[in-house]
C-alpha cells in the first residue's frame, strides 16, 4: 500500500528539524537503507531550510510543503512559492561571486544549497511547480522491502 505524508510549516527555520525528523521516521518505514538515514536526514533539511530562506527572503506568508510517499521507492518532495528565478538564479553564478561577501546569507542558503543536494541525493530534480510561483525539489532513495 502506497503511503504519503504531506507536512506543511510556516517559514520559519525552527520548524525544518521537525521536516527532518518525519522525513527520516517515514523513511525508515519505507524500508531506506539504514546508511542512507544520515543522507536523508541532510537533504530534508537542506532543501527545507532553502526553501524556508527564499520565502523569508521574497517575504512570503505561504506554506513550505513537504511532501513523502513510498510507492516503489522513497520519494520526497519540497515545494516553495517564491519566483522561479529566484531559485535558478543563483545556480548560474561563477564561484567568485558566490563568495562574493555582497551576498546575503539567504541568497547563499538558496544558492549553495542546491550543489549540498546534488551531494546528497543521487536522484534530485528541481522544477517549476504546476500551478503559480514556485519551486518543487525531488527527491529519490531507494527502498528494501522487508
Amino acid at each position: 500500500m502506497m503511503a504519503t505524508v504531506r507536512l506543511s510549516f510556516s517559514p520559519a527555520p525552527v520548524h525544518v528539524r521537525t521536516a527532518r525528523l518525519v522525513g527520516v521516521a517515514v523513511a525508515r518505514r519505507a524500508g531506506v537503507d539504514e546508511a542512507l538515514l544520515d543522507e536523508v536526514r541532510l537533504a530534508i533539511g537542506e532543501a527545507c531550510t532553502r526553501a524556508v530562506a527564499l520565502h523569508r527572503q521574497y517575504g512570503l506568508a505561504d506554506l513550505v510543503t513537504v511532501e513523502m510517499s513510498d510507492s516503489g521507492s522513497y520519494t520526497v518532495r519540497v515545494i516553495d512559492h517564491a519566483p522561479i528565478e529566484a531559485s535558478i538564479g543563483l545556480t548560474k553564478l561563477p564561484p567568485d561571486e558566490l563568495a562574493a561577501e555582497s551576498l546575503t546569507e539567504d541568497d547563499l542558503t538558496t544558492g549553495v544549497g542546491f550543489a549540498l543536494l546534488a551531494g546528497f541525493v543521487d536522484d534530485l530534480q528541481v522544477r517549476p511547480v504546476e500551478d503559480g510561483p514556485g519551486t518543487e525539489v525531488r527527491m529519490v532513495w531507494p527502498v528494501s522491502r522487508r
